[in-house]
């Protein structure tokens, strides 16, 4: 039995920010820069936003229950 393994999850971003790189320095797209290194820093964001989401969820149950509720 063969057993293929890939590492294409940890490859698909960069490979991505590199062709909108590509992309806009030749011209063929015109958007700002943030969205074309969006796939370099979105990902950072998003676990940023997650923590931040869930900290305040545990400070409101913390809050929540020093009350008495």
């Amino acid at each position: 039995m063969s057993q293929k393994t890939t590492k294409s999850a940890g490859t698909f971003l960069p490979a991505l920010a590199l062709l909108f790189i590509g992309l806009k320095l030749t011209g063929h797209i015109t958007w700002s820069w943030w969205w074309v290194l969006a796939p370099l820093w979105a990902p950072v964001a998003f676990f940023l936003l997650v923590l931040a989401i869930a900290g305040l969820l545990w400070l409101w149950g913390d809050f929540m229950q020093r009350r008495g509720h």
